[in-house]
This record gives structure tokens, sequence and C-alpha cells, in this order.
């Protein structure tokens, strides 16, 4: 593996529904195509569906664990990273990623999100959280709503 790979985090929720799951396999699929490779928190739902995709057209992928037992990362996850941090290691999801594509998500994804936009990591988002701070719109998130767009706008912007 290449250290000059782009290294783009796929987060969402651990517990996603159908039509996200479907869009996370499709912009997992996309980055292996493009030779990226597929980071995560290395669970279930929105973090499995990405890395099954980035599987299917042979990518990498790297799972950063809430627990300290490699053994919880879902079944598509290479290189399963044990942190005993809990939801803390959505930090290090996030500074390890040279960009954020969110799909959808709960609590945990909103963190990321404001983790990397706090550390200058640009955030591309499908259906994700909107943001605003008194009442006004905050506009930071790249929104679009094709899988292959968001992969082409986040690997433009992991390289700038």
């Amino acid at each position: 593996m290449s250290a000059d790979r782009p290294y783009v985090a796929v987060v969402g929720g651990g517990e996603a529904g159908a039509e996200a799951v479907a869009v996370a396999e499709d912009v997992g699929r996309e980055l292996a195509r493009r030779g990226a490779v597929v980071l995560c928190g290395g669970l279930g739902g929105v973090m499995e569906a990405a890395c099954r995709g980035a599987k299917a057209e042979g990518g990498t992928t790297v799972g950063i664990l809430p627990t300290d037992d490699r053994r919880h990362a879902n079944e598509y996850v290479d290189i399963a990273i044990a942190t005993g941090m809990g939801e803390a290691r959505n930090a290090l999801v996030v500074r390890a990623a040279d960009v954020v594509l969110a799909i959808d998500g709960e609590f945990g994804t909103l963190s990321e999100i404001a983790l990397a936009l706090r550390t200058g990591t640009p955030v591309v988002g499908i259906d994700t959280w909107e943001l605003s701070i008194g009442g006004q719109e905050v506009d930071t998130i790249l929104r679009l709503q094709d899988p292959v767009a968001a992969v082409e706008a986040a690997l433009a912007l992991a390289t700038t």
C-alpha cells in the first residue's frame, strides 16, 4: 500500500437504512476503482457497506475501532485498529483521513463532521447533517447526491 494513495474516511451510521447502505456500497466501490484507501470506524451500517463495496473492487479498507478487540471489525476490513477509545476514536478516523465523505448518519457522524471541519479536513456529504449556528446555516459541507460525483469531489479535495 502506497503512502501517496488518498485516504478517504467514509462516515455514517452504524445502523443505516437500505438507501444509505446502497449509497455507501457504491461509494466504496468507486473509491476502490480510483485507488483510494477506504477508512472508517470499522463497524456496521454505512461503514460495513463502504468496505464491502471497496472489497468488491479489490480495494483496501482500514477500520479504526472503538473497542479493544480487532475481531469486532466488520468482515470487509483489511486492517483493523483496535483503540479501546469508544467514540473518541472518531477523532482518529478524521485525523487519519485526507477527506471525509459523510453518508446519512447518527450523532457519531455529526461528531466526525465537526472534528473534520475544526481541523480543516474537507467534508463531502450525501444526505447528511445540516449545520447552523444561531439559526444561520453553515454551508461548510460540499453536498452532492450522486455517489460517483461525491467520490470525484472528495478525491479532488484530498489532493488540494
